[in-house]
């Protein structure tokens, strides 16, 4: 077999680089006597990656590398037939077997070798998180497309699970003394609510807050994943309570901490998207504030409800659509609130909640609570993707073995959480000695552990919505 021919139209010097990169899978009987692939060529192909521009000329590298050195179909083609014969002539368990591991040897794409060839230089750990990252962009903006990419994608999430299972990985505490890069880097990479300055950085990892980070032993002190939380005597139902400007304070009262709010975590590298990183941090933090902290009682989340804003104003414009007149809210609710936007169709209320300008309107907010607060309880609770829960946050803590604890009206006043969810917020609480139950139980049946307040608002919604 014959070294495989690029499709026209790569630079030469691309072709002859990926060529020269891509280890060749060795025929199934000489796997073991193949010699390892030289480093240098691993590192001539990272040397040759970072050159290139981020944009095409990374995109088309990586749709050859898909496409051209992945699985060679006709040796699974020979592979599977063999597995077939085996199992038809009823031969000896061992034929069949070894007929199998050649089917399963063949089905590994070329481009795997080089991977794992990456993944052994030094540094090279960090070159493949950041080559995933690219072609998650990649997939995402439809610069690079097509199956062979996403199944590469899939391979390389694959392997990055395998080599970021927690036995690798180390919890690091973040405290005011930690090297200022960390701190730079906690500061930067903080998506949910935004550290304004280094007075709220020394807040956030001061008394009454804990931040932890997830390093790998292979890149030391790089924050992977950061979970931040507060210490308090109560479940947080505001996040401006937790985040907002106030000196740090010196020294911390223990008697007070009775509970753990987990109010942010944060991926800082997103080439790890979908590698098992969250679930593991928090179960190790629990650990760690029951060490530090026996007395601690309840632990829970203070968490936002990213997409509630842009299904609720979907929902508006389709009802609109439809018949002309309003649903989701009973008579006297829509009532009111066509008097106070001076609309009787839904047209005006759905730019105010677009814009944030409702809550200037202390009678609408007011009008609104009940409404969207059984509307956000059905959006949490009742609408699923594939069967789960389709908001991404609510999934990731059902998925944990949480509890659908509260939703809390105002819990986040600021521009970014009006306009995400209306400014309301979740918590979900993990019952410790429930959660392996719980996740089992959502994981296999589908089934969201809610609390009476939550299906109370379920129950209202179910009667005066008609969805």
């Amino acid at each position: 077999r014959g070294p495989r021919r690029l499709s026209s139209g790569a630079s030469p010097a691309m072709e002859e680089l990926l060529r020269r990169s891509v280890p060749p899978l060795p025929p199934y009987e000489t796997k073991e006597k193949a010699p390892p692939p030289a480093e240098l060529r691993g590192a001539e192909f990272v040397r040759f990656y970072r050159a290139l521009q981020p944009g095409p000329p990374r995109a088309e590298l990586l749709t050859r590398l898909a496409r051209d050195f992945g699985v060679e179909h006709g040796r699974v083609a020979e592979a599977a037939a063999k597995v077939l014969q085996a199992r038809e002539q009823r031969r000896e368990p061992g034929a069949l077997l070894q007929a199998e591991d050649r089917l399963r040897y063949y089905l590994n794409p070329q481009y795997r070798g080089l991977f794992q060839q990456l993944g052994r230089l030094e540094g090279g750990l960090r070159f493949l998180v950041e080559l995933r990252a690219d072609l998650m962009e990649g997939l995402a903006s439809k610069a690079v497309d097509g199956p062979h990419v996403k199944e590469m994608n899939g391979v390389l999430k694959n392997m990055l699970s395998e080599w970021f299972c927690t036995g690798f990985l180390n919890l690091e505490r973040v405290t005011w003394q930690s090297p200022c890069e960390v701190l730079q880097k906690i500061s930067d990479s903080e998506a949910v609510h935004p550290v304004r300055n280094w007075v709220d950085m020394k807040r956030r990892v001061g008394a009454y807050r804990r931040c932890y980070f997830f390093s790998h032993c292979a890149i030391p002190g790089e924050p992977l994943i950061v979970l931040h939380v507060a210490l308090t005597s109560d479940i947080s139902s505001s996040i401006q309570a937790i985040v907002k400007e106030v000196p740090p304070l010196e020294t911390e009262d223990r008697e007070k901490i009775t509970t753990a709010i987990f109010y942010s975590i944060s991926l800082t590298q997103q080439g790890l998207q979908g590698v098992e990183l969250g679930t593991h941090l928090i179960k190790r933090v629990v650990k760690e504030l029951q060490k530090e902290l026996p007395q601690i009682e309840a632990f829970s989340t203070l968490s936002p409800i990213p997409g509630f804003t842009k299904w609720l104003v979907g929902l508006l414009s389709s009802q609109t659509k439809d018949q002309g007149r309003n649903e989701l809210f009973t008579e006297s609710e829509w009532q009111e609130i066509s008097e106070l936007t001076g609309d009787p169709t839904s047209n005006t209320l759905k730019k105010l909640l677009n814009t944030n300008e409702w809550v200037r309107s202390e009678k609408l907010v007011q009008v609104l609570q009940s409404p969207l607060l059984r509307l956000c309880a059905w959006y949490l609770y009742g609408e699923k993707h594939r069967g789960y829960a389709l908001n991404p946050v609510a999934n990731f803590h059902l998925q944990n073995g949480s509890v659908l604890w509260r939703i809390n009206w105002m819990g986040d006043s600021s521009p970014r959480g009006l306009g995400a969810s209306c400014g309301m917020m979740v918590n979900y609480r993990y019952f410790l000695e429930d959660t392996a139950s719980n996740s089992a139980l959502y994981l296999a049946s589908k089934q969201v552990r809610a609390s009476e307040q939550v299906l109370a608002l379920v129950a209202q919604f179910q009667q005066n919505s008609k969805l």
